[in-house]
């Protein structure tokens, strides 16, 4: 099925459809989204709502939805593709932050409220993973020794990973793996994030 996430009156329309074709949604992966990476100053008010709309209200909504549907059945997987920027902002991604924070502290509440019903909640941290996204994010920002080496996954690592969290019921998945620190150590994450992350690149005038 497709449908366009980010409009309202169309995201959630697909789901009678689905399940008709298909049978019953067994696993809801809320992975759709968009990125800003410019400065807070530079970024137009709309062009945040559109951000939060498709990053944080879509899916919260969609599983609201999918959950009233898992629950009589007492089976079915909540996985919700965060980031690493939940658990440690950056600079330059103002809604980004605000959103993928939003997410993660929904997915990680919902876990042990679901337990009792049978249904398990995935929460994925992904750092930076290879795709245009990535890229282009990366790009926002000067070149500078730490971006040079700054650790990034492949999709196809993350995709098991995260077929393997739902298959064995883990609670959450970090990738790449060394991001797991931040999660344990979030003060030396702060301090890290403020020190080393290189400043935006200015918007030609």
């Amino acid at each position: 099925m497709q449908a366009d996430l980010g409009n309202p009156e169309v995201a959630f329309a697909w789901l009678d459809a689905a399940e008709e074709a298909m049978g019953p949604i067994d696993v809801l992966v809320n992975n759709a989204g968009v990125q800003i990476v410019k400065s807070v100053l530079d970024t137009s008010w709309e062009d945040g709502e559109r951000l939060l709309a498709l990053d944080l209200h879509t899916p919260l909504h969609l599983t609201q939805l999918v959950l009233k549907r898992m629950v009589p059945r007492k089976s079915g997987t909540i996985v919700d593709i965060a980031s690493m920027a939940a658990l440690g902002p950056t600079p330059g991604m103002f809604f980004y932050n605000a959103a993928k924070a939003g997410l993660a502290a929904a997915s990680e509440g919902l876990r042990a409220e679901m337990k009792p019903y049978g249904i398990h909640v995935v929460t994925v941290y992904p750092g930076p993973v290879t795709s245009d996204m990535e890229a282009a994010g990366r790009a926002a920002y000067t070149e500078t020794a730490a971006t040079k080496y700054t650790p990034t996954g492949t999709p196809e690592v993350l995709a098991r990973m995260i077929a393997s969290a739902v298959d064995n019921k883990r609670a959450r998945v970090i990738y790449p793996r060394m991001y797991a620190l931040s999660r344990h150590f979030p003060n030396i994450t702060r301090w890290a994030i403020d020190a080393l992350t290189p400043p935006l690149k200015r918007l030609a005038p």
